[in-house]
């Protein structure tokens, strides 16, 4: 992979990871009421799929998923109720202390890996970029050794920087109603994403 190329792969990655999705939200809510170790387990989850993901998407697993009408859709409608079931569970949820001490690392981390690998942005993204970055005339591995580490990099710092987001939102959030409507808001996104999900279409890679 050439400098050019690599320098528009990462440009391209950091605008990927950054646009605020399920995986921000879930980071900012671990942000705002778990301890800052326990949060980060959840950027781990996503690096953990974010890892697989880019192994599958070389061996074209993702695109044939894709390309699977029924695949998607069931997969689509899984997605979708989780992530409102989600939302409807922190709307009701929201005027209760959040239960800190009584959400297990194993939760915490399973529970962010859900989230990141039903993510209908995940599947668009690393389809766009192994269509559109990937140089057919290299041998994949040797790209992959460029791709995945750069790629991993970023993805670590930017959720890394909304679980930060969520624990200074959490010391502000002094006033209790302050503190309930952030989190009746981040649950709406919840709910909002798992709706998008349920009447998205398939990602189209490029044929």
């Amino acid at each position: 992979m050439s400098f050019e190329a690599w320098t528009i792969f990462a440009l391209f990655w950091v605008v990927f990871v950054t646009t605020p999705g399920p995986n921000a939200v879930n980071c900012i809510s671990n942000g705002m009421s778990l301890p800052f170790p326990k949060a980060m387990l959840g950027v781990l989850a996503i690096l953990t799929q974010a890892s697989a993901f880019l192994i599958l998407s070389a061996l074209g697993v993702t695109a044939l998923i894709a390309a699977s009408p029924t695949g998607f859709f069931v997969a689509k409608l899984i997605g979708a109720g989780f992530l409102i079931w989600m939302g409807l569970r922190g709307w009701v949820n929201a005027t209760r202390p959040a239960p800190a001490s009584q959400r297990p690392a194993r939760h915490v981390y399973l529970h962010a890996l859900a989230v990141a690998t039903i993510n209908p942005k995940s599947v668009a993204g690393y389809l766009a970029a192994f269509s559109q970055f990937v140089q057919p005339d290299v041998p994949i591995w040797q790209q992959m050794a460029i791709i995945v580490p750069t790629a991993l990099i970023i993805t670590t710092l930017s959720y890394t920087g909304f679980t930060l987001l969520g624990a200074l939102m959490g010391k502000a959030a002094l006033g209790a109603v302050f503190n309930v409507w952030v989190r009746r808001i981040m649950a709406t996104c919840f709910i909002i994403y798992g709706v998008l999900l349920g009447t998205s279409a398939a990602p189209a890679g490029r044929g």
